[in-house]
């Protein structure tokens, strides 16, 4: 039985012939990573433990899609999960070139995260470009990871279409309330 959980942690982990110390090392890297960019998401999220950002959204028209503010609790431990797992079995994917791209490009998802939400309210167009951007570098991540590791790049898929979606929210958030400025006619 003890022998079944290795083999399923390893599966899992894609770390069939890797060292406890580099599984350990990528265990730490990726879930940091992840952890940071939740961090950062948490303490900028419009929620009753930031009330000046959640003052500053609710100042905002906010696009007819716009779920519940409960979804967005619900939705991200697990995608936040399946980003640091898929980042570990990249991590111990053998080592090539398109391992260290992937996982440049996992790093980057992460970093664009983070940023995406510090950008807040009140920097809308930074935040919308912000967005655009994670977008692009997560299917720049999908595609090399699919080279290194196929399990690794789908487990992206539901992270990937939900920052779709939220690219699509971003996007409305900022195009109904951008400042009008006067035009001649």
């Amino acid at each position: 039985m003890l022998e079944q959980a290795r083999e399923t942690a390893q599966g899992l982990l894609n770390s069939k012939g890797r060292s406890t110390g580099h599984v350990a090392l990528g265990i730490a890297v990726c879930v940091g990573a992840v952890a940071a960019s939740a961090l950062v998401a948490a303490r900028n999220a419009p929620s009753k433990g930031n009330p000046k950002v959640k003052q500053a959204y609710d100042r905002l028209e906010q696009p007819d899609l716009q779920p519940p503010a409960p979804v967005f609790g619900l939705v991200w431990p697990p995608l936040f999960t399946v980003l640091a797992l898929s980042g570990i079995r990249v991590w111990n994917a053998r080592s090539s070139d398109q391992r260290t791209r992937a996982l440049g490009l996992w790093a980057a998802v992460q970093t664009l995260q983070a940023l995406w939400m510090a950008w807040g309210p009140r920097h809308r167009l930074a935040q919308m470009l912000t967005a655009f951007t994670t977008l692009g570098a997560t299917a720049a991540y999908v595609h090399q990871a699919r080279k290194v590791d196929g399990k690794a790049a789908g487990m992206v898929a539901p992270y990937a279409g939900w920052i779709s979606f939220a690219n699509l929210l971003t996007e409305e958030v900022w195009r109904k309330n951008r400042p009008h400025k006067a035009t001649l006619h």
